[in-house]
């Protein structure tokens, strides 16, 4: 039975990992020669967000990429009482908010490089698969 669970574990693909701090997420992307992208997102207000997040940002094909290639960075900016986030992770958000998104644009996605220039942004839901959105970033990786 432990052999059964170890193997699942293996070979089942675990979610990509957000994180909350560009700094660190930029130190990671210097050390390990990735870009960064970032997701603003209402996540509990904004239905294209949501929509983003749920059809392109957790499918199995971005996972599976993002995984190997991106350092990503969700900058959350809920309403919802019960949704507020800590203070430390707010002040971070309107941070980043401040220097890459001062119109305020939701959801809004850009794909940074490891000195903080923006390569890339989508206003909005971009309105393609999964694996055209992938395909985007992939020809604007550089390539090893």
């Amino acid at each position: 039975m432990k052999t059964l669970l170890l193997l699942l574990f293996y070979f089942l693909p675990l979610p990509a990992l957000w994180l909350g701090d560009f700094n660190e997420a930029r130190q990671q992307a210097v050390a390990s020669h990735k870009l960064i992208l970032v997701n603003f997102s209402g996540t509990d207000w904004c239905g294209p967000c949501i929509r983003l997040r749920k059809e392109i940002l957790e499918s199995s094909a971005f996972e599976q990429y993002a995984t190997d290639h991106l350092i990503l960075v969700r900058a959350d900016f809920p309403r919802q009482k019960k949704n507020q986030l800590p203070a430390a992770q707010v002040k971070l958000n309107e941070a980043l908010a401040d220097r890459y998104n001062n119109n305020g644009i939701f959801p809004y996605t850009l794909l940074i490089d490891d000195n903080g220039k923006v390569i890339k942004a989508w206003e909005g839901y971009p309105n393609e698969t999964p694996e055209k959105f992938v395909q985007e970033i992939a020809d604007l990786t550089p390539k090893k």
